[in-house]
């Protein structure tokens, strides 16, 4: 029902890694609850083609192609938000990468990337998108991207640094909702475990290896898009307005057992 607790529609929103897996899912669940959306990711083709999508849909969506290591994008998609829908009441940080090598063959460059753009992207956006609430005096919230292995340790390939950069996620969480409270703002973490994307795909491309996957979930199967969108849009509901600092596990019970 419009008006409710749980309604977002007329919310502004900012949504980075929007072109492809997770991102791509939160950006349509936003704008088919009512939300303009600003998507953003370095592909511009699938961007484009995730804009098509939302408008054809009937959503309102504006598309800003950037690679959110670059500093300048965070005050670039903040100001897109802003003129395009007059306001900005939230940001899914979503944008990641990931490497999957034996940490005594890390490559360190590689390593300072992925904790760059998983971590230190997070941080820059976060802080313009407050910079910019604080002074509107509305409030707002934030979405950062955590994940399982943000609370335990990875399995099969090595993947220190995806770690690292998770972990790292699940306290900054904490400590931007404890500076940014007094201003209206919540800051919370959603942990996916397994949901089916092309980043994740090559942990489970051998023989047995999805079915070694699935073993480890207790509900005995992988997460589908709708069990994503439900919990960012709550997060970002008025239903959520005593929340913040948290990190929702959404895993099907892994993190549990």
């Amino acid at each position: 029902m419009r008006g409710g607790r749980f309604d977002v529609g007329g919310q502004a929103v900012i949504v980075t890694g929007a072109s492809s897996g997770l991102g791509r899912i939160m950006a349509g669940g936003f704008a088919g609850a009512g939300c303009g959306v600003v998507i953003s990711a370095r592909r511009e083709d699938e961007l484009a083609a995730v804009a098509d999508e939302i408008a054809g849909a009937g959503g309102h969506v504006a598309v800003e192609a950037h690679d959110v290591s670059d500093p300048a994008s965070a005050e670039a998609l903040v100001a897109r938000c802003r003129t395009e829908f007059g306001r900005l009441d939230g940001v899914v940080l979503n944008a990641g990468i990931a490497t999957a090598m034996p940490a005594e063959d890390e490559d360190m460059d590689a390593f300072v990337r992925v904790v760059d753009v998983n971590l230190n992207a997070q941080m820059r956006l976060a802080s313009v998108a407050a910079r910019a609430m604080i002074d509107a005096g509305s409030g707002g919230w934030m979405l950062l991207m955590s994940s399982i292995l943000g609370k335990r340790a990875g399995t099969g390939a090595g993947v220190a640094a995806y770690v690292a950069s998770k972990g790292a996620v699940e306290m900054l969480t904490r400590e931007l909702a404890r500076q940014w409270a007094p201003h209206g703002i919540r800051v919370n973490a959603l942990a996916p475990g397994y949901f089916p994307t092309a980043m994740n795909a090559t942990m489970v491309s051998g023989p047995g290896r999805l079915e070694a996957m699935i073993a480890k979930i207790p509900m005995g199967r992988a997460g589908q898009p709708e069990e994503l969108v439900g919990p960012a849009l709550f997060l970002a509901s008025p239903a959520a307005a005593y929340v913040t600092g948290t990190s929702l596990a959404l895993d099907g019970g892994m993190d549990a057992w």
